[in-house]
């Protein structure tokens, strides 16, 4: 079997191990990272509707199992960069109270082991890192910040400059997108409408790749070995310290060591890694408490306002993310990438595409995003077969068709006459997390506030996994954001 050794071990490239590695190279420390999959090929299908949204080609061809055993395919991607490749570039700061207990209709959200204030030069160093483009003070939740954002936010098209101003009118308080875009005098973005769920031909995505990774790797002391999947975490001294790693690339087996592992490969691999490697579960938390927020698509429907956008991701209001109006938090939602009826056909498989074209036409769609809260009982675990399966019974769904009802009757007000709506299911979990949550009190709690395990003694987890809670936000930012803030004041980023 062929040996390889590293100071530290990053399994995953995606938003987490990315960025870790970066933080890492920074330091002077070296690191190898091993990706499953390969580096994502720059091809016409990358802006092809057909290819990613019927064909979906850039999906794995492995599938997971539900609670009931049925079989799906997993809303995740085996690629140098990982989700980050195909994800819609949102980039928002989850806001203070994420981080605090808050009382909700249908449970607790707990506290986080740190507060935002902890996190916060960390979001203002990753903003940077991810070229963030917002303006700060408009937003009613907004949290405080020590620095502006790196780069104004994207100015609106038409449609939607007149759509902010009537949203204004009936009170709401919509503001700009925070968006990792590379956009500007100099920048690579061509503002076309291949963005959200496609790949970026030109580069110009703030993906984990194209932002961290690449920074990385021109440090000289970052490697990636890709097409290799890590199969077990072999462990030693009774478990409190990982020796190696085994891993595949194709038919052959390859032994990693290191001093250090980093584990990064989403919520759900991750969970599932340590459960076949039998490690770092003391607790009997790893696995459990699987959020993924509970989401609607809405096209709001107008056929006498005909959509002429081209990038249409710009807008989000949170009027009810706090309170709404019965003393516990809502939601947010947020404008998506423009959705065209090819795409719908993947969803509303039996309408007709000169309807689904005509609807797509004269709407525009939003995302509504409400906290899932976390439950031991939704968790991830593996089939007797060593299958991934989940099971999931989303808490918080009142509270969801509530900031339904709120929202569409605003939009309602501003003209919309019909809402089309696409639940979420199981298969669209990219914002996947809190299976090895993090916490002060190990027998409550798979890592410490750094992200560090409480019982293997050289092994972080840095991804959606750690989340005590799912927030109502997009996480990727704060995935980045801890990756930093665990590199500064944890032993990872010491030699």
């Amino acid at each position: 079997m062929t040996q390889i050794q590293a100071p530290v071990v990053i399994i995953g490239s995606g938003i987490g191990g990315a960025t870790t590695a970066y933080a890492l190279a920074k330091r002077g420390i070296e690191v190898l990272i091993l990706e499953r999959g390969d580096y994502l090929p720059v091809e016409p299908e990358n802006w092809s509707e057909h290819a990613i949204f019927i064909d979906k080609r850039y999906k794995p061809k492995e599938t997971w199992l539900d609670e009931k055993g049925k079989e799906f395919v997993p809303g995740v991607h085996y690629f140098v960069g990982g989700n980050s490749k195909v994800y819609g570039a949102a980039l928002p700061r989850f806001r203070a109270s994420d981080f605090d207990f808050q009382r909700h209709l249908q449970g607790d959200s707990p506290a986080w082991p740190f507060n935002y204030s902890d996190i916060e030069p960390f979001y203002s160093e990753a903003e940077a890192l991810y070229k963030v483009h917002g303006t700060a003070g408009i937003d009613p939740t907004d949290p405080p910040r020590s620095q502006n954002y790196p780069f104004p936010s994207l100015p609106h098209e038409p449609y939607v400059q007149k759509l902010d101003a009537q949203l204004k009118a009936v009170g709401l308080h919509p503001f700009p997108n925070s968006m990792g875009i590379d956009l500007g005098p100099v920048g690579k973005c061509i503002r076309c409408s291949t963005c959200d769920g496609f790949v970026c031909k030109v580069g110009a995505k703030s993906d984990a790749q194209s932002c961290a990774l690449e920074a990385a790797l021109k440090t000289g002391l970052v490697k990636v070995m890709t097409n290799t999947k890590v199969e077990k975490l072999i462990s030693e001294d009774g478990g409190k310290t990982i020796h190696h790693v085994i891993a595949t690339q194709g038919s052959q087996s390859v032994e990693i060591h290191g001093r250090k592992f980093v584990l990064a490969a989403g919520a759900v691999n991750s969970a599932a890694l340590l459960l076949k490697s039998g490690v770092a579960n003391s607790s009997d938390q790893v696995g459990r408490n699987f959020m993924m927020h509970i989401n609607t698509h809405v096209a709001a429907f107008d056929p006498a306002r005909r959509n002429d956008l081209t990038f249409q991701k710009t807008l989000s209001f949170n009027d009810w993310y706090f309170d709404g109006g019965n003393g516990y938090p809502l939601g947010a939602v947020q404008l998506i990438g423009k959705v065209t009826g090819s795409m719908m056909k993947s969803y509303a498989t039996k309408v007709p595409l000169s309807i689904l074209n005509y609807v797509a036409d004269h709407s525009v769609e939003f995302v509504f995003m409400t906290e899932d809260l976390p439950t031991p009982e939704n968790r991830v675990t593996l089939s007797s077969n060593g299958k991934i399966q989940i099971a999931r019974n989303a808490i918080g769904r009142k509270t969801h068709a509530e900031l339904l009802k709120k929202s569409t009757r605003a939009l309602r007000k501003v003209g919309y006459k019909a809402f089309f709506k696409q639940p979420f299911d199981i298969s669209m979990n990219s914002h996947q997390c809190g299976t090895v949550k993090a916490g002060d009190d190990p027998k409550t709690s798979v890592l410490d506030r750094h992200c560090k395990s409480h019982d293997v003694n050289n092994l972080w987890v840095i991804d959606g996994g750690f989340f005590p809670s799912s927030a109502a936000m997009n996480p990727a930012l704060t995935i980045a954001a801890q990756a930093l803030h665990s590199v500064a004041k944890s032993d990872l980023g010491r030699n």
